[in-house]
């Protein structure tokens, strides 16, 4: 299994529109965030967590020329604004199955609602076919998908285990219960915000303290901002198991 890292970045992504924060005008390609998502692919199968508003630009750095399903984590605009631009891949390939809890899907039904038209579509629409989750273990490709269930402060919203690698985003608090679904994890991907508490994200501090909770093999550090500091003096100080991740990074598992 690949995963590759098409943004790493928190809602603004890095370097922000008109900042002069050192990160910001760092010239150290690590340090340049797109907004936050992933492809994960086995055999013939590719599926994209996340939609956000640079993912034009982060297929045009892949050789990724076929989507088998989209899976939405939750419904905030750095994580769905992209959706419009899979039109390239339906024209190639037909309608493209997008899973989401029932919420996202209302969503995505009133942002996009020329997409999801039954009747009298504009030509050349992008068509999608929508599968409402609602947290219980779902089959895509020949794996089994389980979503983890996160709060966003309080909005409920969905991280996902592909097999021994999980992948959660925008959290800040987990459940005992839901802890117990990360067990035996060869990669473990998760947000750390910054240094500074947030209310709805874990900042490095929590997020180090949940990857020694779960114990994987390997943790990687995404949905990053410019507060959490300079790439590559913010990893020498971690240990030895987690490392911040960037984007156009892939790993195999």
């Amino acid at each position: 299994m690949k995963i590759t890292f098409l943004g790493t970045g928190t809602s603004q992504g890095i370097p922000i529109v008109g900042s002069n924060h050192p990160v910001c005008l760092s010239d150290n390609p690590k340090d340049m965030r797109l907004r936050v998502s992933v492809l994960v692919e086995w055999s013939d199968f590719t599926i994209l967590i996340d939609c956000g508003p640079d993912f034009r630009q982060q297929l045009l750095r892949t050789d990724c020329n076929e989507i088998n399903a989209i899976i939405f984590t939750h419904e905030h605009s750095d994580h769905t604004a992209g959706l419009d631009d899979l039109r390239p891949f339906f024209y190639r390939q037909g309608a493209i199955d997008v899973y989401a809890h029932e919420r996202v899907l209302k969503s995505l039904y009133k942002r996009f609602d020329y997409i999801f038209k039954k009747e009298n579509k504009y030509p050349g629409v992008l068509t999608l076919n929508d599968y409402q989750l609602s947290g219980e273990n779902f089959n895509l490709g020949g794996k089994t998908i389980i979503p983890i269930n996160v709060l966003h402060n309080n909005l409920p919203i969905f991280g996902y285990r592909i097999n021994n690698f999980a992948y959660i985003t925008d959290a800040k608090t987990i459940s005992k219960l839901e802890i117990k679904k990360l067990t035996n994890l060869d990669v473990l991907v998760v947000n750390a915000l910054r240094i500074d508490s947030h209310v709805s994200h874990f900042n490095l501090e929590e997020a180090l303290e949940f990857i020694k909770l779960v114990n994987p093999k390997k943790a990687y550090l995404t949905h990053i901002s410019h507060h959490l500091g300079f790439h590559d003096v913010v990893e020498k100080t971690l240990p030895k198991n987690v490392k911040i991740a960037y984007d156009q990074l892939q790993i195999s598992i």
